[in-house]
C-alpha cells in the first residue's frame, strides 16, 4: 500500500520491526523491499495485480515480502502458516496464484504444490535482487486478498484495495491516537486483518515499533511486558483468557510487578469476538485497564469502537469510526428504532471492493444502495452498539422470539462453578429452535434443577436453556470458536 510505504520515509532511522533475529529499521524496510520487488518483477515493468502468495512466520521476513509485492504492483495473498496442503491449494488455485515467496522452513511443504500447479517459487534468503525502477500505482488498485470461510460455504477471497487499507488505517490511527514513541507486541495470526491492519499496518504508518515473538508463550508475552518497552497491546478474548490462567500460577510478587508494569500501558484492545464479561473484570484486576472492545470483519477492517479517551461499558462496542456509516435494519431491511435489534450494515471508503471471482456472492453482500450487509445483530442501546451475535450462529429462534447466545454465556458464565460455556439453537419441531447450552463445570456440583432456579432470577423464562451437555474434557480456548454446526450432534 503505497501511501503506508511514504510513511516510512518520514522515519527512516526509527526501529520499524523487532523480532528474534533482531532490530531493523524503516529505512531497512525500504532498501530491502525495493529489492525484493525487484526479483518478483522479473522482467516485467508492473505485477499489474497479479496474486503473489507468501507462506512466512510473523516478523520482519513477513513485512519485507508484504511490501515488496506491493512495490511491484502485486496482490498480496498471506497463507497461513498452519495450513494443511490441501488448504494451502485451494488458497493457490482460487486466486490465482502466479508465484509464491516463502522461507526454507516452509519449502518442503510448498514443494510439491509449486510444482504440482506450476507455479514459481521463491525462497527468501540474504540474496534476493536489485533495486529497480518501480510502477507507479494507483490508490484504486487492489492490494490484499483475505480468505475468509465465514459461517457457510468454502473461503472466499476478500479483495482490498491501497485506498481501503489506507481508510482503514487512518481511522484506528485517529481513534486510538497511535504515536511514534508507541511499541506493540503483536501475537496474532498475519492472515487476519486483526494482525495485519489493527496492528502491524497501523504502527508502521505511525512510525512506532512492532515486536513479534516466535510463538505463543504466555510466559514469553509478560516477560516482554517486564521490559518495559511495550505500551499497546491487542488480542483476541481466547488470548486474555490464557495470560490469565498463567497470571493466576505465578507467586504474589511476581503477580504485583507485572500488574504494576501493565497499568502503564497507554492502551489495551480486545476484537475478533465476544468478550466474556468475566474476562474483562478478572483482566481489569490485574491490569487496571478496562479493554477497549472494538467490531470490524475481514471485509471491511473496523467499523466501530469504544472511545478512546471516555467510558468503555462492558458488552459493548462503542460508535462508529471516523468516515464510517453504520445502520440497523430489520429482515425488510427497514431503519429499527432505538433500543430494537437489527442487521448491522456499512458504508465507508473502508468497505472490501469484491469477492474475488466470486460476483454472485459480491452482489448479494451489499443492498441496492450499498450498504454492507455484515450479518451481525446489534442493538443501539444508551447511544452505543451492543453485539447480540452473529444472524446465522448466535441469534436463536425459538417460538416467537429471537435470543441471543451471546447474553445467555455472559449469565452463564457468571454461576461460580461454571468455568464457560457454548450456547447454540438445535433443532426442534415445537420451537424451531431449541436453546441449549454446553458446560465446562464439575457435573457433582452443579444441580440442573438448581442451575435453572439461578438462571430464573437472571433470565426471561424463554432464554433458559433447554437442554445441556457438560463438556469436562473439551478444551477451553474451543469454547469461543463453537459453532452449532460443531456442537449439534452433542446433544
Amino acid at each position: 500500500m503505497l501511501s503506508l510505504i511514504q510513511c516510512a520515509t518520514k522515519f527512516p532511522d526509527r526501529i520499524a520491526i523487532q523480532d528474534s533475529g533482531g532490530q531493523y529499521s524503516f529505512q531497512d524496510l525500504l532498501d530491502r523491499s525495493a529489492q525484493l520487488a525487484g526479483l518478483l518483477l522479473g522482467d516485467l515493468a508492473d505485477l499489474a495485480e497479479a496474486r503473489v502468495g507468501y507462506m512466512i512466520a510473523p516478523g520482519y521476513d513477513y513485512v519485507l515480502v508484504q511490501w515488496a509485492i506491493w512495490r511491484a504492483g502485486g496482490i498480496a495473498v498471506p497463507i497461513c502458516v498452519s495450513y494443511p496442503a490441501p488448504s494451502i491449494q485451494y488458497v493457490l488455485e482460487d486466486a490465482q496464484i502466479s508465484q509464491i515467496v516463502a522461507t526454507e522452513s516452509f519449502d518442503d511443504l510448498l514443494e510439491p504444490l509449486s510444482t504440482k500447479l506450476s507455479i514459481p517459487k521463491i525462497i527468501l534468503s540474504k540474496s534476493i535482487g536489485k533495486p529497480v525502477q518501480l510502477p507507479d500505482l494507483s490508490m484504486e488498485r487492489r492490494a490484499l486478498i483475505l480468505y475468509t470461510s465465514g459461517t457457510t460455504g468454502k473461503p472466499k477471497g476478500v479483495v482490498s484495495t491501497h485506498a481501503g487499507l489506507e481508510a482503514q488505517i487512518k481511522a484506528l490511527v485517529e481513534a486510538w491516537e497511535w504515536q511514534k514513541e508507541d511499541h506493540i507486541l503483536n501475537i496474532l495470526p498475519l492472515h487476519h486483518v486483526h494482525g495485519i491492519v489493527n496492528v502491524l499496518c497501523c504502527a508502521l504508518w505511525s512510525g512506532a515499533c512492532c515486536e513479534f515473538l516466535p510463538k505463543f508463550d504466555p510466559k514469553a508475552i509478560f516477560e516482554v511486558f517486564q521490559k518495559g518497552s511495550v505500551n499497546l497491546f491487542m488480542a483476541v478474548p481466547t488470548i486474555y483468557y490464557k495470560l490469565i490462567a498463567y497470571f493466576d500460577t505465578l507467586d504474589p510478587e511476581t503477580q504485583t510487578e507485572i500488574s504494576a508494569r501493565l497499568q502503564r500501558f497507554r492502551l489495551m484492545v480486545s476484537g475478533s469476538a465476544a468478550l466474556p464479561v468475566s474476562t474483562l473484570e478478572k483482566w481489569q484486576v490485574i491490569s487496571g485497564h478496562t479493554l477497549l472492545e472494538r467490531y470490524g470483519m475481514t471485509e471491511m477492517g473496523m467499523a466501530i469502537s469504544n472511545s478512546y479517551r471516555e467510558a468503555r461499558i462492558p458488552g459493548c462496542i462503542g460508535m462508529p469510526l471516523p468516515g464510517v456509516e453504520v445502520r440497523l435494519v430489520n429482515e425488510q431491511e427497514e431503519l429499527v428504532q432505538a433500543g430494537d435489534s437489527g442487521e448491522i450494515q456499512v458504508k465507508g471508503a473502508n468497505v472490501f471492493k469484491e469477492y474475488w471471482n466470486k460476483p454472485e456472492a459480491t452482489k448479494a453482500a451489499f443492498t441496492p444502495r450499498g450498504w454492507f450487509r455484515t450479518g451481525d445483530i446489534a442493538a443501539l442501546q444508551n447511544g452505543v452498539y451492543k453485539i447480540l451475535g452473529r444472524n446465522s450462529v448466535d441469534i436463536i429462534k425459538s417460538g416467537a422470539y429471537k435470543i441471543s447466545a451471546l447474553e445467555i454465556q455472559e449469565v452463564l458464565r457468571k454461576h461460580p462453578d461454571i468455568q464457560d460455556c457454548a450456547v447454540v439453537g438445535i433443532p426442534d419441531e415445537e420451537w424451531g429452535e431449541l436453546v441449549a447450552a454446553s458446560l465446562i463445570a464439575n457435573p457433582d456440583q452443579v444441580n440442573l434443577d438448581d442451575l435453572k432456579t439461578w438462571l430464573k432470577e437472571r433470565l426471561p423464562s424463554y432464554k433458559i436453556p433447554r437442554k445441556y451437555i457438560f463438556q469436562n474434557d473439551l478444551p477451553r480456548n474451543v469454547m469461543g470458536k463453537v459453532t452449532k454446526h460443531k456442537l449439534k450432534d452433542l446433544f
